[in-house]
Order: structure tokens, then sequence, then C-alpha cells
């Protein structure tokens, strides 16, 4: 149960868990906030809560300065959005600090939230976004003399040893190597990791996922790939279909997948795709209809595994009396995405 009680721990803790089911609204200041605000934590009698930003507001509260209630949870910064548009569209440039110090961005911000965000820093994540365009150069038939300048290399011995410490293999000897890109994408529940092979997506999911790590390690280890940051047309796809999903214009999704697996999770997969948009379906009826009535808990398993969010519906598959278990971006997104879909649906 989401208690009053419940509620007002997760604001003292800061619990990222709860984002999105509440806002905690302050009757002595008259502002709301998020569950992880890192503002002084109000006296328990103090404060009201809200099951959404609009009913906080209509009560008569403002969104808070500090952690922003009204913007897409873990939303890019825009400073940090215009850097990293800046790395796409030229993959070569080198940011020093300087340069950054200049676009307005303190160099030790940028580097906790790539640190918080991608694990790694921004001078890391630049220069393996380089190597990938480097990469894909090389791919395409340019030679690695080329692809090296091109990069910002002057010294082919220089860009050879950062090319084999980001593929594992040197220049020469990657024409049939496979590299996964990667990239963010915001969207009003989160913001998301993809994951795209020339085939197609072969990962959607919310940042915060516990699993996404050991997610990575099986593709990595199933495609024989390692996972780089850098661009591919099917993220151009993604993203337009995605912001279609979200308006409520678009039901099905015509981006191709990439889905490596076992046969029985790579069948149960297939099947997730047939649940109509708007609608649930029990794991045991899906198990009827995957032809297995007995293997709820395997199905279930399998389920879980699913790395495509939204496009591979896992969130459509509901317990058998109608309740809301078992998914990985979280309850609170279930019901959202549910919701949504229920709102846009053809009426029968």
């Amino acid at each position: 149960m989401l208690t009053t009680e419940r509620m007002y721990q997760a604001l003292m803790e800061k619990d990222e868990a709860y984002e999105g089911l509440f806002v905690a609204a302050v009757k002595t200041t008259g502002i709301f906030c998020r569950p992880t605000c890192t503002a002084r934590k109000p006296k328990a009698d103090n404060v009201t809560f809200f099951p959404s930003s609009r009913e906080a507001i209509e009560n008569g509260y403002r969104p808070c300065k500090v952690c922003n209630p009204l913007a897409a949870i873990g939303q890019t910064p825009a400073h940090i959005r215009r850097i990293i548009d800046a790395l796409q569209a030229d993959p070569s440039r080198k940011w020093k600090d300087a340069d950054l110090l200049q676009q307005g961005v303190a160099p030790s911000a940028i580097r906790r939230w790539f640190l918080k965000h991608h694990g790694v820093t921004f001078h890391a994540y630049q220069r393996m976004f380089r190597m990938n365009a480097a990469f894909k150069k090389i791919q395409t038939g340019e030679t690695v003399t080329a692809a090296a300048f091109d990069a910002g290399y002057e010294s082919l011995s220089g860009f050879a040893d950062s090319f084999k410490s980001v593929f594992g293999v040197s220049p020469v000897n990657s024409k049939h190597q496979q590299v996964i890109n990667i990239t963010r994408l915001e969207t009003p529940i989160g913001s998301m990791f993809a994951c795209a092979v020339t085939e197609g997506i072969c990962l959607l999911e919310f940042t915060e996922r516990k699993i996404l790590a050991t997610e990575f390690k099986a593709l990595t280890r199933l495609l024989r790939a390692n996972i780089i940051p850098g661009t591919s047309p099917h993220f151009e796809v993604l993203k337009q279909e995605l912001d279609e999903y979200f308006a409520g214009t678009r039901k099905t999704f015509t981006v191709p997948l990439l889905m490596p697996g076992t046969a029985f999770q790579q069948r149960i997969w297939q099947l997730l795709q047939t649940v109509p948009y708007g609608t649930t379906r029990s794991y045991k009826q899906q198990a009827i209809a995957a032809g297995e009535p007995d293997a709820v808990r395997a199905l279930a398993h399998a389920n879980g595994m699913n790395r495509i969010a939204i496009l591979v519906p896992c969130h459509r598959l509901v317990g058998g009396d109608g309740s809301l278990t078992g998914y990985g971006g979280g309850i609170w997104r279930k019901k959202w995405l549910l919701e949504l879909e229920k709102s846009h649906a053809t009426p029968s």
C-alpha cells in the first residue's frame, strides 16, 4: 500500500523507486517536489501528497525550482544535450575543458553527469564516439589512414592503439567486426538506452533498470560485439515512432528489431507483439496462446528477459486477476503505458 507514511519515508530517503508515483506538496511554502528532491525536507505535518503534478497545480501549488517536477524524469539537461548534438554532428572534434567552459558548461559537472548516466567520463565518451565513427568509415571502404586523420589523429600508431583498446582488434583486422551502437533517448516517463546493430534495434530499456548491466553483457556475448556510443539510422526511426506513440498517434512500430535469445524466448517475444494495442492478456492466456498452458512460469521468465521495452509490449501482460505485476521498468510505468494506450485505443 502506498500509504502517507510510506510516501513520507520515500521523500526523506530520496528513493528513486517512487519517481512518478507521487509528488509531495509543502503547505508552508506552496511548492511541490519529486520524491528525490534534494531540498531541505519538511515536517510530516506540513506535507500533502498528490498522484501527479497536474493535481498539485490544480490545488494551487507551484513546481519546485530545485528538482523541477515538471521536467521529464531523468531528462538530459539542455546544456549537455547541446554538447552531445555537436559531438554527433562532428565526431572528429576534440572537446577540451576550455571548449566546454566557452559553452558555459563546467567540466566537472559534465564529468559527473556522464559518470552517473553512462558510466564513463565525457572525455572517454567522446573518444569512444570518435572511434565508432572511424570504425564505420573503415567498414564502408575508407582507408585506415583517412579514417584516422578524419577522427582527428595525427599518429597512425596512436590511432591503432586507441582503436584496439575499444574494439579488441586492429583497424586493418576490423572489416568483419560488428559494433553495437548505443544512444540515450528522452521519453515522458524517463530516459532510455537504445542499442542498434545493422539488422535493427536490439535493446530499448529505461536507464535505471536494475538488470541493465546484465543485459549489456548478454548482448555483447550473444552478438560478439562491443557496445559503443554511436549513431544508427535505426535510432532516427525509433525516436520518431516513439514520439508518435507517446503522442497517441502510433499503435504499431515498423523499426526493425533483432532479438537474440533461445528459441523459446524468441517465440515468446514474437507472441508478445501480437497482443493488441490498448488491451491486456494474462500470463495464463499467453501461455495457452503459445501452446504451452502449463508453462506459465517459464513464459513469465522469458517475458522478464525481454530487452526491448514498449516495442515488444511486455507491459500488456497482467496477473490472472488483472493486477499489474512483473515489469522491469517499474509498476508505475506499466500503469502509465496501459492508461496511455487505453485513452487512445480505437473503440471496438
